[in-house]
């Protein structure tokens, strides 16, 4: 790692209050939308002093809680009820899921909603079953699902475990020096591959009615041959290199021959147990929470166990029972919406030692980490000082949360300002130990990056690894810069060099923790001003002008997670108010001061706000996994628009047009 002098830790500039007087009319406007917005962000803080806003998700939470009660025998009748109702509020016209909204029929997300119906009693004559049935066998069938909801069925008699994806224990034994460990994967995918490798070993079985059952959803019938996997038409290809190493270890288990699978149990039991310490849960997200919990049964663990009553405890705090439905969060955002939301109030002329700000700031300091997480593998040097995502969740700080969180604490003055500098100065220097080889930073672990495995069979979901992006990475030049980093910086400058080489041939950026290339064009482009990148560059221009192309005719900008399928519809889709200040925030980091397509913004987010100051947005603008999975936050309709306004009113204050004090 490069070593230069420690930053003195005074943010480079303050924000500067903005005091609104005689004025034109969209001056005045914007002081109005950014006063209400304050006064309703606000209004939205826990009395402990953190926002925490809504995690939505699509309906293959509810159906996999559905199943997971009925594995365990818990299942209350009422509460599957809601969470159907829910389900069906969510289906499409041609009888099908999507995994976000809007989006066409999903095959996983269709089969997991039919069953979960049928799981609570629905029979297959139902109106809904029946349009279901007909687009599920359309898509091609229960073959066609992904590994997880492969293995899922498997639990219930509804597939094959021969015809899965093996997912051997053994893997948790692979030492880290190996070519292929746990620690070569992403840690979401660590988190929730270790317990499912202890549900593939112990091929848990519960007996439900046949008309539970979904063979009527197999095309032609079932046949185990047509269950598994289908070979790489080219010969010689990873795929089929790992699948012959699936079809082995399938032969090895059939055979029994597996000398190390008591130690192999032994050590992912382990894993996952120490795990469960100092979180919310088993990496504090849901796949991996609910996988922990069949994991323990198929262990041996009672209902009565004190670890299986506090892992089911856990999940079911991210239920949500509103009059007759019930929803499941993937897991909750704290720290996240709490980093950004006290940015954004900053930015927004808040003082500094406003007493709401340094309540905000005291709870976010208390949640640093201290404790080495799995992080320290790859980064043996690297000093704890992160932030993680969720409420607790001390093994997995990452990099991206870390950063968002010195940025909103640079808009604070708290009362022990030595405790803040040191906090802060921690999470930078655990953040510089987190760059990866080419400049980069990913999420939550450094290089992970081997591509070739995401040609294992069962890394269908997407998010085998945790590769440096350019959003984080964004963010991070604009954190750096507050604290008094610069481009003389050998650090600065490679991450310069990472995210110059990764712009797209149209001027755009890829965008992998937002929706899509406009999340991840204005991240650039913020870093981009912030170092002090001469916003003249054809490069910074080609971006912006990528930004202005793509308004649309409602002043607003959108963009679907149907982008991540198909590069053509980058930037194309409905207006949102996220998406929207996204795309002026990157206009106006690019110099784009006075612009028709600004002012349109603009007007589009004050024409678009409510009364109370808030604004709604139905579309999910977050990325858990592209091409999988997607995420609605509910505070992005909120701080957003708040930055995107504020730093527009500080552009015209610039101007003449503003005074400021």
């Amino acid at each position: 790692m490069d070593e230069t002098p420690s930053s003195p830790l005074v943010p480079a500039s303050a924000a500067p209050q903005l005091r609104f007087g005689k004025i034109d009319d969209l001056a005045s406007r914007v002081a109005a939308a950014v006063d209400g917005a304050r006064k309703f962000l606000f209004s939205q803080q826990h009395e402990e002093g953190y926002w925490c806003g809504e995690l939505e998700a699509d309906t293959t939470l509810e159906s996999d809680y559905i199943l997971l009660q009925t594995l365990l025998g818990t299942g209350n009748p009422g509460r599957f009820q809601k969470c159907c109702n829910w389900i069906l509020q969510h289906q499409n016209e041609d009888g099908g899921w999507g995994i976000y909204a809007d989006a066409p029929s999903n095959i996983s997300a269709s089969v997991k909603a039919y069953f979960g119906l049928k799981l609570s009693g629905y029979k297959p004559d139902h109106p809904a079953l029946v349009l279901a049935r007909k687009k599920i066998l359309e898509m091609g069938g229960v073959t066609e699902v992904n590994t997880f909801t492969k293995i899922y069925l498997c639990f219930l008699g509804q597939y094959d475990y021969d015809a899965v994806p093996a997912i051997p224990p053994e893997i948790v034994l692979f030492p880290n020096w190996f070519w292929f460990n746990i620690y070569e994967i992403s840690s979401w995918s660590r988190a929730i591959l270790v317990p499912l490798s202890i549900c593939y070993a112990k091929k848990p079985l519960k007996k439900i009615p046949a008309e539970m059952g979904v063979d009527e959803l197999f095309v032609g019938g079932r046949d185990r041959s047509r269950m598994r996997l289908h070979w790489s038409q080219k010969l010689v290809s990873w795929r089929n290199f790992f699948l012959v190493l699936d079809r082995m270890t399938h032969w090895f288990e059939a055979v029994h021959i597996r000398p190390l699978r008591w130690l192999a149990l032994k050590r992912a039991e382990q894993w996952m147990l120490e795990r469960f310490e100092m979180s919310d849960g088993l990496g504090a997200i849901y796949p991996s929470m609910l996988n922990a919990i069949i994991a323990l049964r198929c262990l041996g663990y009672s209902l009565d166990d004190p670890q299986v009553i506090r892992a089911i405890d856990e999940l079911e705090k991210l239920g949500i029972e509103e009059g007759d439905t019930f929803r499941m969060q993937p897991c909750k955002p704290p720290i996240w919406d709490t980093a950004y939301a006290l940015f954004a109030l900053g930015e927004a002329g808040v003082p500094a030692n406003d007493p709401r700000m340094v309540k905000c700031a005291d709870w976010v300091l208390q949640k640093q980490v201290r404790n080495v997480g799995d992080w320290k593998v790859k980064n043996p040097k690297g000093q704890p000082g992160g932030w993680y995502f969720e409420f607790n969740n001390e093994f997995y700080p990452d990099v991206d949360d870390s950063a968002m969180v010195c940025l909103g604490l640079s808009r604070v003055e708290h009362p022990n300002g030595r405790y803040q500098r040191e906090s802060v100065q921690r999470a930078i220097d655990w953040i510089f130990s987190m760059q990866c080889k080419n400049g980069g930073w990913g999420s939550f672990d450094k290089d992970n990056d081997k591509m070739v495995f995401q040609y294992i069979p069962f890394a269908d979901h997407n998010a085998m690894l945790d590769p440096p992006t350019v959003d984080i990475t964004g963010r991070i030049l604009e954190m750096l810069a507050t604290y008094g980093y610069d481009r003389n910086d050998p650090r600065v400058k490679r991450a310069l060099k990472f995210i110059r080489a990764e712009q797209e041939p149209d001027g755009s950026w890829f965008g992998r923790w937002g929706v899509n290339y406009i999340y991840g064009t204005m991240q650039v482009l913020r870093g981009l001003e912030a170092m002090g990148v001469d916003h003249h560059e054809p490069y910074i221009q080609s971006g912006a002008e990528w930004l202005r192309m793509f308004q649309n005719s409602d002043g607003g900008w959108g963009e679907t997670c149907g982008s991540y399928d198909d590069s053509t519809t980058k930037g194309v889709g409905p207006s949102t108010p996220s998406q929207t200040a996204w795309a002026v925030m990157g206009l106006l980091a690019a110099s784009d001061t006075r612009s028709d397509s600004v002012a349109r913004g603009i007007a589009y987010l004050l024409r678009t706000q409510k009364k109370d100051g808030s604004w709604d947005e139905p579309q999910f603008t977050g990325t858990g996994f592209p091409r999988v999975f997607y995420l609605l936050y509910h505070m992005y309709r909120q701080y957003f628009p708040l930055i995107a306004l504020t730093t527009y009113g500080k552009v015209m204050a610039g101007n003449g047009r503003l005074t400021s004090t």
